[in-house]
């Protein structure tokens, strides 16, 4: 036992008590209407930045802020030795930041407010202040984002997302098969959706996760047969790229289950928080996922149907 990780894991548990949960979340996807949905969010720890929120869109920002706002408090309970984990775990949100001020520098819609990220920012008070493309990169290549290359917004957040991934998984080795799942959705995804050449960055960063075989891919089919064997079940009986959204949603549901686990079965220590940022980011993506079914008045989430 960590002595000075037990108040922290203490809090990490009673906050992933207060998730919405499957079972709500279906109950909210099956709403004919938004606001219908939104209503049965009342009392949950999302209803203050759910309150009066006039769209999705709005919506499924307040859903972040939530997670960010807990993290931030999670954040206050750990010991100094935690401080990587929380900056880590808050990547995910600076990628958010900088991928839309990347979109204002290349001619884009202006950026909208940047997350708050405090004390767990990584590069954001340095990026912020660039005002081209071109600074924009220099400054990554600077902190400790590294090198994501000179391509689009696009390009960029690939890049980005596997640095991230992999930074967690250095400072959380429970980790490492998350990642190593999303690296594996981010290839396929490139290679036989968007078709194209993964820049130089985004391949470098992939190697050391996924190998090399599959970059000669062209299929489905044989990006899983060249992918490492313990990988291959991430994209196990999925034949067609459009169908890559339902290995996304089992991935999701599989990093629940390893945050449930970590919860339930460790000592107080970095693992229990781990657990609990696991189980409340997605908790947010299932309530996101609920929300956009009500939206449609779809009457249920296949997202949620494949999740389960």
């Amino acid at each position: 036992m960590k002595a000075d990780w037990v108040a922290a894991s203490v809090r990490a548990r009673s906050m992933a008590q207060r998730r919405v949960g499957a079972a709500t979340s279906r109950e909210v996807a099956a709403q004919p209407s938004l606001d219908r949905a939104l209503s049965l969010l009342q009392g949950s720890s999302y209803a203050e930045r759910l309150s009066g929120a006039p769209g999705l869109a709005v919506a499924e920002r307040a859903l972040q802020e939530t997670v960010l706002w807990q993290l931030r408090v999670l954040a206050g309970w750990l010991p100094a030795s935690g401080t990587a984990l929380a900056r880590a775990a808050a990547g995910i949100f600076e990628i958010e930041n900088v991928i839309a001020l990347a979109h204002q520098l290349a001619g884009g819609a202006k950026a909208p407010e940047p997350y708050d990220l405090g004390a767990l920012a990584t590069g954001w008070p340095r990026l912020r202040t660039a005002g081209s493309s071109e600074e924009l990169a220099a400054i990554l290549r600077a902190t400790a984002w590294g090198s994501a290359g000179d391509a689009g917004p696009g390009m960029l957040r690939d890049a980005l997302t596997v640095a991230w991934l992999r930074r967690l998984a250095a400072v959380a080795p429970p980790a490492r098969p998350w990642c190593g799942a999303v690296c594996a959705l981010t290839a396929a995804r490139i290679l036989t959706v968007d078709r194209v050449t993964p820049s130089a960055p985004v391949l470098h960063l992939l190697r050391p996760v996924i190998g090399r075989s599959w970059e000669a891919a062209t299929s489905i089919g044989e990006f899983s047969s060249a992918l490492p064997p313990s990988l291959r079940t991430v994209i196990l009986d999925i034949s067609s790229p459009k169908e890559l959204w339902r290995a996304e949603a089992r991935v999701c549901a599989a990093v629940e289950k390893d945050g449930f686990h970590l919860l339930r079965g460790s000592m107080p220590g970095p693992d229990v928080v781990l657990g609990a940022i696991a189980v409340l980011s997605t908790d947010a993506w299932r309530v996101r996922a609920a929300l956009t079914a009500a939206a449609a008045a779809a009457g249920s989430s296949e997202v949620l149907d494949e999740a389960a």
